[in-house]
């Protein structure tokens, strides 16, 4: 029964299972719209399968998951199968959860034939590496996993174009990159403006300027998006990250700390590269791993080591001016300064940079 599906897939595998559902199955993701349309494809399956009865529990560490249990074993007054819906927003349930969590996996495990009377859902968030390896995440693991992975930037162009082929309408690449730019962060926003288009005009191709009427800005910045886009040297994304930040009211301090730790552990690196050390190993003990790795390399790839020393001492002199201390040869806008201080990263390498 072990399998694991992206979102993406799920539709197609609940489409070929038709009315035989497996007894358990673990949803797990960050990302409220894609995990919100993977939890409703199932619920349509299961009323689909005969499964009328629905029953949803919120639990966490503190909770009685006896509770649990009697659900699971009691018998619906009129026979209905039933749907049992447990979510643990915070993804820790405990000792008690977790002994209980393994019983429902042994369970499920042992139902091999015939269609269950009981469908579990799991609804967790997404893992990190150590509870992926808990014993009771490991149990889990033998149902079927839903592994809804968030839409990063590069992949939502695309994604967009997707969503509008549902809806029978098309755009340019261009114009696809544009809504990208609208709605980066905000994936319900995404959604939500992508219903818009196929309320407001027929299906077929969609002309930019009409795009670009609907569409409105929706994108919610954050800190660790700008980060990434410094390190990828993308001008344009940062300056437009940063710009949506003071928007947003975002406090300065919480955008300094994600450029100036970058900046402070990517200097370190360098200089263990200059030495003639292994900068990889650098970045494992500094805990970069996975993508943030990939972008860092590309940082360093750019950036001289001897500029990174005059970085670090940059990020110190703008937070003296946040703090309302004159710096010669500084802008007195903190925001303003805080720009030429990614565009440092970001910028560097480019000709006539």
């Amino acid at each position: 029964m072990a399998q694991t599906l992206d979102a993406d897939r799920f539709p197609d595998y609940l489409q070929r299972a038709g009315n035989r559902l497996a007894p358990l199955y673990t949803v797990s993701g960050d990302e409220p719209l894609l995990v919100t349309e993977t939890m409703d494809a199932l619920r349509a399956a299961a009323r689909a399968a005969g499964y009328t009865d629905r029953t949803t529990m919120v639990m966490d560490a503190r909770s009685d998951w006896s509770a649990v249990m009697a659900a699971t074993q009691s018998v619906s007054l009129f026979g209905d199968r039933r749907l049992l819906e447990l979510k643990i927003p915070t993804g820790k349930p405990g000792k008690a959860g977790a002994d209980t969590l393994v019983k429902l996996a042994e369970q499920a495990q042992a139902q091999t034939q015939g269609d269950p009377d009981t469908v579990l859902v799991i609804g967790l968030p997404r893992l990190d590496k150590a509870t992926r390896e808990s014993r009771w995440a490991l149990a889990l693991a033998a149902g079927i996993t839903v592994d809804v992975s968030a839409v990063d930037r590069n992949r939502l162009p695309a994604w967009i174009g997707a969503r509008l082929a549902r809806q029978k309408q098309q755009t340019d690449n261009a114009t696809l990159q544009w809504m990208a730019d609208k709605v980066e962060g905000n994936l319900l926003a995404a959604h939500q403006e992508i219903l818009k288009l196929g309320l407001l005009y027929p299906e077929g191709a969609l002309a930019a300027e009409d795009v670009e009427r609907a569409v409105l800005n929706v994108a919610r910045y954050d800190v660790f998006g700008l980060r990434d886009a410094m390190l990828a040297g993308d001008v344009g994304r940062t300056v437009r990250m940063l710009d949506g930040l003071r928007a947003e009211g975002e406090a300065l301090p919480l955008v300094l700390w994600a450029v100036g730790e970058e900046i402070r552990i990517l200097a370190r690196v360098a200089e263990t590269r200059a030495n003639g050390g292994d900068a990889n190993a650098a970045m494992r003990r500094l805990r970069i791993f996975g993508a943030h790795e990939k972008l860092a390399l590309q940082a360093l790839g750019r950036v001289p080591a001897r500029a990174w020393p005059a970085a670090v001492q940059h990020a110190h002199e703008v937070d003296r001016i946040i703090k309302g201390l004159p710096v010669p040869g500084r802008l007195a806008d903190p925001w303003e300064e805080m720009t030429r201080l990614a565009l440092r990263v970001a910028a560097a390498g480019r000709r006539g940079a």
